[in-house]
């Protein structure tokens, strides 16, 4: 028998479908208006533009990827991304396991410990004299020392990691496999959709990241693409009016301040829209088994 839907069914749907259009589209708007006035001629895009790009051209860009300062904070940014991910994963993951072991001592008390962190924060200052006491100023490790262990990330892995089965660890020890076999070939493998939602969280955290360079690295060397986006909204870029002028000389055009702000913007979203679809899968999975199970 086919099931008809009420009237009062189809007006609510079809509301429904439009409120979450109309959402999609304040959310993609602001992203799709960066894009459009970064590839517009300038001075056409100053004047005003709303859904289409007038008079494409890509000197912005061409601009930006010549500029050796942003290539590097590219760079930099990057490595802190992969490496900063990677080590939080694996020290949270491995700090998960060890408070999954009854045996551990002090378990209890070690784990609230680790919780505290989650709700007390030691403020800017007594953070400010830790990074420096711990020699990590100026230092590319205080992008990934400070950030090794979350306790979010670890209370994750750990209630998806306690709904695997007992056996399995059991029969690895009757084996002959230490801790650090258990965890690296067994227990890990089988936490990859909790490890990959971890993982994304971690990586766009480190992209996004740009207070530690701003207060505690003053190298330019190591200054983060976020950091160096930051300032050019902020017009303090030494070489702002350098770049332009050359941008504009290069390609016979007038590059506006705007303009290579909203390159720039767009430089630094594209890598984690990129990566973002490939794990989204992972993603939803490992929250939804990492919350709910255990």
């Amino acid at each position: 028998m086919e099931y008809k839907r009420k009237p009062s069914q189809i007006v609510f749907d079809t509301l429904n479908t439009l409120l979450m259009v109309l959402i999609g589209i304040a959310c993609l708007y602001p992203f799709y208006y960066i894009f459009i006035y970064s590839i517009s001629d300038p001075l056409e895009a100053a004047k005003g533009i709303a859904f289409l790009p007038k008079n494409p051209t890509l000197a912005n860009y061409t601009m930006i990827f010549q500029d050796s300062n942003i290539i590097n904070s590219f760079f930099i940014s990057a490595a802190r991304t992969v490496l900063g991910a990677g080590i939080t994963v694996l020290c949270s993951a491995f700090l998960a396991y060890l408070f999954t072991n009854p045996l551990l001592p002090m378990r209890k008390g070690l784990y609230k410990f680790v919780i505290i962190t989650m709700y007390l924060s030691s403020g800017l200052i007594p953070w400010y004299v830790t990074m420096s006491a711990y020699g990590l100023k100026n230092k590319f490790l205080l992008y990934i020392v400070p950030s090794a262990v979350n306790a979010f990330f670890m209370i994750l892995i750990k209630t998806y990691m306690e709904s695997l089965p007992a056996a399995l660890s059991e029969s690895a020890e009757l084996d002959g496999a230490g801790i650090f076999a258990l965890f690296f070939q067994v227990i890990l493998p089988l936490c990859l959709p909790v490890i990959a939602a971890v993982a994304v969280f971690a990586a766009v955290g480190q992209w996004n990241s740009w207070s530690d360079n701003f207060f505690l690295v003053k190298a330019p060397e190591l200054k983060t693409l976020q950091l160096t986006l930051y300032e050019y909204f902020q017009s303090t870029a030494p070489s702002v009016e350098n770049m332009r002028d050359a941008a504009a000389s290069m390609s016979k055009r007038t590059v506006t301040l705007s303009s290579i702000r909203m390159s720039i913007a767009v430089v630094t979203v594209i890598p984690i829209f990129a990566v973002y679809p490939f794990m989204m899968r992972f993603f939803v999975k490992g929250i939804m088994l990492g919350a709910v199970k255990g």
